[in-house]
């Protein structure tokens, strides 16, 4: 009788807690551009022009929209000139997410003073959202779109209760530093509720769909969530998995969260450790990055390599005498200066590497695959058409045995710069392999993508490449291959690629020197 009068008791406690924050003057509330989407894009009947339209209400909001859209954030390799076209390559889900994310960066402390950093709880919530789209990239066969937004709001109940309590919140900080209690005890002690309960509760208040709420309610204990939607199971792991490593980012134990999150990742997404690594090595990158991209201030971010570095070298020292640490600490500033310098200049290698092949400069087949997928998706959201050319330099052997691999260089990089000064800016041309190149076109129709082809293969056909010494002739055999993805019931990118390859092939059976489109009944399309 006495437990029942005292999860009463408890129950109470919270629903007044919940009560006062919903009623207080402190409560931030959502822009109206903000408001009016969630409740704009809740109706079936919304279209693409309707969210348009209203995102264009607010000049600032949108040019903060596009500065995104076009930077590396989104690395689209066409410009995006107008909120109109914003919305229509990155659909409704992602513009949505990037207007939650500006308006919640742009609340500031409440009224009364209180010793809640909201400038370093802003820092870290960019972070969480950065670090958590990071790692759904890396995890395959989901969606990102909604992952930053969640990402960003994780903690927002903290927020909340500072704004809404902000004397009360000084206790639990107080708790937190002194006891060095788990902020979720420290609330529970304080509210008889926490953030994750807080923040769940004013996101339905303020009319968030399912899936942004379900984040917030479970991404401290992920394996609890009971629904099916993997979209939103990645998301909720992304999302703790998160946490995990901005704490090695900002904590004082780093090694600590550093071992759960490399033994969580493989657990919960099943991240290989190739992609673990890729994440940790990029994070303090992306992190700063998004920074600029979102108008927030963040201090230089060190990797978590360096991160790790200073945290042994400080239990190194624990130990060790006044002469012996200060010997140790010069030695250790000396080392970490030069560890920077490598890791930076091994940073500055690594991002041309990720992108860009190192011999024609144009982009390389890793780069190619990632486009290809964001491009079939906007296909599939629009039902539109896309199509590829597989493109291979005729008789190249012949090429370097004739003239030599360096004279083949030469011919490799004027060759792709050529195809690139014949394309669309919107369009992405990269190295496939070999003398193998790619050409993506988006939003283009079979028989359009032949023109395009026949245009390349004469163009080439026509052009000498000159050195110091001579001029160099070549001929290049084109396969094309096109789909309306949403048109189809079971398309697949390596089908389509695949497609390309055939027709390639049977260009060259047919004498190289010509364009050859993919048919399904081999009644194949040549120029």
């Amino acid at each position: 009788m006495q437990n029942n009068q005292t999860n009463r008791k408890t129950v109470m406690h919270k629903d007044e807690i919940l009560r006062s924050i919903l009623l207080s003057d402190e409560l931030p509330t959502l822009p109206t551009v903000a408001s009016k989407l969630i409740t704009l894009t809740a109706k079936e009947e919304t279209t693409l022009a309707d969210i348009g339209e209203l995102i264009s209400q607010d000049i600032s909001l949108s040019a903060k929209i596009l500065k995104v859209s076009n930077s590396a954030f989104y690395s689209f390799p066409q410009q995006i000139g107008s909120i109109k076209q914003a919305v229509s390559i990155l659909g409704m889900n992602a513009v949505r997410s990037l207007v939650l994310s500006f308006s919640f960066l742009t609340m500031k402390a409440g009224t009364v003073k209180s010793r809640f950093n909201f400038e370093a709880f802003w820092e870290k919530s960019l972070a969480s959202a950065v670090t958590a789209k990071l790692i759904l990239e890396h995890t395959k066969g989901v969606d990102t779109e909604e992952v930053f937004v969640s990402g960003l709001l994780q903690n927002l109940g903290e927020l909340i209760l500072a704004r809404s309590f902000p004397q009360q919140y000084d206790s639990v900080l107080q708790a937190v530093e002194d006891r060095h209690q788990d902020t979720f005890a420290a609330e529970a002690a304080v509210f008889g509720i926490n953030h994750s309960e807080v923040g769940l509760e004013v996101a339905q208040h303020w009319g968030f769909p399912d899936v942004l709420l379900i984040p917030l309610k479970y991404h401290h204990h992920p394996e609890e969530y009971p629904g099916q939607n993997s979209t939103i199971r990645a998301t909720v792991r992304a999302v703790y998995l998160s946490d995990l490593l901005v704490k090695v980012l900002y904590s004082q134990h780093p090694e600590v969260y550093h071992k759960q999150f490399r033994k969580e990742a493989a657990k919960l997404l099943g991240l290989t450790a190739e992609s673990i690594e890729a994440i940790l090595n990029e994070v303090h990158i992306k992190v700063k990055e998004a920074g600029t991209y979102f108008n927030l201030k963040i201090k230089t971010t060190k990797s978590v390599q360096e991160i790790l570095q200073e945290a042994n070298i400080r239990l190194s020292l624990i130990n060790l005498d006044y002469d012996q640490m200060n010997k140790q600490l010069i030695l250790a500033k000396i080392h970490l200066e030069d560890l920077t310098k490598e890791l930076e200049d091994k940073n500055k290698i690594l991002d041309n590497l990720a992108n860009i092949d190192g011999l024609t400069g144009v982009y390389n087949h890793r780069y190619f695959q990632n486009v290809l997928d964001q491009e079939i998706k906007r296909s599939l959201r629009h039902n539109k058409s896309i199509s590829i050319l597989l493109i291979d330099i005729d008789h190249f052997k012949l090429v370097n045995d004739t003239y030599g691999h360096q004279v083949g260089d030469f011919v490799l990089a004027e060759f792709a710069k050529t195809i690139q000064e014949n394309i669309r800016e919107y369009d992405t041309l990269a190295r496939y392999g070999g003398e193998e190149f790619v050409v993506v076109l988006p939003e283009t129709s079979c028989e359009d993508a032949l023109v395009v082809g026949e245009k390349l293969r004469s163009v080439i056909e026509q052009t000498g490449f000159q050195d110091n010494r001579e001029k160099y002739h070549v001929t290049a055999s084109f396969g094309q291959a096109g789909s309306t993805p949403a048109a189809e019931d079971n398309f697949s990118k390596n089908d389509l690629i695949h497609q390309a390859d055939q027709a390639l092939y049977e260009a060259k059976e047919k004498g190289r020197n010509r364009v050859v489109g993919y048919s399904p009944k081999k009644k194949w399309y040549t120029f």
